[in-house]
């Protein structure tokens, strides 16, 4: 096979939401303090017996039956996370188990934010090798169980979901080149350590070089696929903080793209939030079927990776 594809795609939220002004009963904050500095209006919050590949094994059979294929038909799982709840077994093998899946290879990758792309950039190389012929790939969070409640800069951003993508071998390929890397010297900037174990963030730092360093990143992307930034048709970027994300849209210059805005309403749920943002815009049909979308995760570690796919 001379490529890969995105087949099909499927999400899921727990449905506790909590709003800004829930928050506002927790910690010294107001919804207009919130939507002011992120854009935030809501996230959801998984339940106290909820686990991360509870919620991945949620996503995946929605995408499966939109692919039509069979789960012993799956062949290689990723899991983008960074809250699994244990080591071992890892969360592909529980979301395998829970799915009754057959004999699948079974990864989790833990690059945060960026976790999601970087997953699709391994599933897309291990079909173009023939290693795999249908992956499902998965992006699922439990971001609030490593929030600090009394911090207001931090716990006011997170939310949990999960979102997945069944990716198969195609003669047209409909992955583009991935780019990635990160920025190790600044990989303080974002934490999620400590015992317990808490997210912390240097926000300005972050924001500084998000706003100035991913334009020209993202831009390279499209040109690793041989497109212009106006023709593409999405955008959907890590939905770390609207703050962010609008800028850096603008700055690409995807002057006719529908840009992804999820964060309004689940906040940033780290791994699950480009699959999560992507399949919503898909299932409202707010992206037509092989749409050039541009997607660009970045976030811990200060890693980042995108790529231009074909919409489902």
């Amino acid at each position: 096979m001379s490529g890969s594809r995105v087949l099909a795609l499927g999400h899921y939220q727990p449905s506790r939401a909590l709003t800004n002004d829930d928050l506002a009963a927790l910690v010294d904050t107001s919804d207009e303090w919130i939507r002011s500095r992120v854009g935030i209006r809501t996230r959801h919050i998984m339940a106290a017996d909820e686990t991360v590949d509870e919620m991945a094994a949620h996503a995946a059979p929605k995408a499966l039956t939109q692919s039509g294929l069979a789960p012993s038909d799956i062949d290689l799982v990723l899991v983008a996370t960074c809250t699994a709840e244990g080591r071992s077994p890892n969360t592909a093998a529980r979301v395998a188990a829970r799915l009754g899946l057959g004999s699948p290879a079974l990864m989790d990758i833990n690059v945060v934010c960026a976790g999601f792309t970087h997953a699709l950039a391994t599933a897309d190389h291990a079909l173009r090798a023939g290693s795999a012929t249908k992956a499902l790939v998965i992006g699922a969070e439990a971001f609030t169980s490593v929030a600090d409640w009394t911090d207001r800069s931090t716990c006011v951003l997170v939310g949990d979901g999960a979102g997945a993508a069944v990716v198969v071998a195609s003669e047209t390929p409909g992955i583009g080149p991935v780019l990635w890397g990160s920025m190790p010297q600044m990989s303080e900037a974002v934490r999620i350590e400590g015992s317990p174990t808490r997210f912390a963030q240097e926000g300005q730092a972050v924001y500084r070089w998000a706003t100035t360093q991913l334009p020209p990143l993202a831009r390279e992307t499209c040109r690793r696929a041989g497109i212009e930034p106006a023709d593409l048709g999405a955008v959907v970027l890590h939905q770390a903080n609207l703050r962010i994300i609008e800028p850096v849209a603008r700055k690409l210059g995807a002057v006719n793209a529908v840009v992804a805005r999820d964060v309004i309403d689940s906040g940033n749920t780290s791994a699950a939030s480009i699959p999560l943002a992507l399949s919503k815009l898909v299932e409202r049909g707010e992206i037509p079927p092989g749409t050039p979308t541009l997607l660009f995760g970045f976030g811990g570690n200060l890693s980042y990776a995108g790529q231009v796919i074909s919409s489902p």
